[in-house]
């Protein structure tokens, strides 16, 4: 009778050398599946940074357009013209517009701050229309309105009311502007699109004009256009805000610094995906000369079974498995490693965890595949032995 080989009795035939070296089927492992990890967790974590940047822009949208002073044709800064925040708003296609401006103006927690220490802030002037045009929130208090701008009160960015100390404004805290007292009637949220507004004390026109000179030019201009007409209403901008030198006038839309992110990012992870296959293949060649080594030491026993009627595929097939074990141990490994790794990063940067599914299945896949070509060779010149030969060694 010709000899057989039950699929019961593959799997602990297969795993005599991994149970026997225990050792070495670690290490093995670990080659594989740092590669897998390194893989799933570039994708894991590039997914999520993405899912983070496109939720970013969603929430700010691509309509917003913000117009600042640029260069003039002698490299010196242009002035945008007094006219040109009521000028923009009177564009079609605009739906909002709020002018802003800095002052060099200190802010201090209060009269008895050194000069030096500033703590980065500044001072811009700006409408009441900032708010709704960002579509940006308030932690505390209100903004201004037509009133308040006629008044010593101010708004801090996130940024600024955390370094002059200042929570709750439920008590009307004071800070100092230069020489003068104002207080403190809101406190606006991070504006993402905006990060200047986080560290800026932000007042009035009016007081702006009275108790430090402003004289009506705004450095940058806050745009919400219509969403279908964006790109027309940029293009229009620059000669409405400076109808004589609209050469001099910026226009630009944050939103595509965060899609030049997307674009990097995606760069980058092809990049990290190499680096990945590169750690799966000198895992796979760990598994292959693992295996290769098991053969020279194990050909006793190869001869020994050839002799009791194992043929070539039993043989074959039992080095081959415990190369596919080794590969889906690794394969598996690396997965929930990855894993792991890109809910640690998600976590630390507040970003929603997502690990694609293809990844993970990929993943898998690349780990069997790794398993199967790196036991090919071992299998096969484990099945070459002849009995005789093989029994010579023992």
């Amino acid at each position: 009778m010709r000899s057989r080989l039950r699929l019961a009795d593959l799997l602990p035939v297969s795993t005599v050398g991994l149970r026997s070296r225990p050792g070495r089927a670690a290490l093995s492992v670990l080659g594989v599946a740092i590669g897998i990890a390194a893989m799933v967790a570039v994708l894991g974590v590039t997914r999520s940074s993405q899912a983070d940047v496109l939720a970013q822009i969603d929430r700010v949208g691509t309509n917003l357009l913000t117009v600042a002073n640029g260069k003039t044709i002698r490299g010196a800064e242009a002035e945008l013209p007094v006219t040109a925040g009521a000028a923009i708003l009177r564009t079609q296609g605009v739906l909002s517009a709020a002018a802003t401006a800095t002052l060099p103006v200190r802010v201090y927690r209060n009269d008895r701050i050194p000069a030096g220490r500033t703590g980065g802030l500044s001072v811009r002037v700006t409408d009441p229309a900032l708010l709704t045009t960002l579509d940006g929130t308030l932690v505390h208090g209100r903004f201004l309105d037509e009133a308040l701008v006629h008044y010593p009160a101010v708004v801090l960015g996130h940024y600024a009311a955390t370094v002059l100390g200042i929570g709750d404004v439920t008590d009307r805290p004071r800070i100092w502007l230069g020489d003068h007292w104002f207080t403190v009637v809101g406190v606006m949220a991070p504006v993402e699109l905006a990060p200047e507004l986080d560290t800026a004390a932000l007042i009035g026109a009016p007081v702006a004009t009275a108790d430090f000179g402003y004289q009506g030019h705004p450095t940058r201009v806050f745009v919400r256009a219509r969403t279908e007409r964006t790109d027309e209403v940029a293009g229009l901008l620059g000669r409405a805000a400076d109808p004589a030198h609209p050469e001099e006038v910026a226009v630009s839309r944050p939103s595509e610094a965060l899609t030049a992110r997307l674009a990097v990012t995606g760069g980058t992870t092809v990049l990290l995906l190499g680096l990945g296959a590169v750690a799966l293949l000198v895992g796979g060649i760990g598994i292959a000369n693992v295996l290769v080594i098991s053969v020279l030491e194990r050909r006793g026993e190869i001869g020994l079974r050839r002799a009791l009627g194992a043929t070539r595929g039993h043989v074959g097939s039992q080095f081959l498995t415990e190369s596919l074990l080794l590969g889906v141990a690794g394969g598996v490994a690396g997965v929930v490693l990855g894993t792991l790794i890109t809910f640690g990063m998600a976590a630390s940067r507040g970003w929603q965890m997502l690990v694609p599914a293809g990844a993970v299945g990929a993943g898998l896949a690349a780990a069997v595949l790794i398993g199967g070509c790196a036991g090919l060779y071992p299998a096969l010149r484990a099945a070459r032995l002849s009995p005789t030969e093989a029994l010579r060694t023992m």
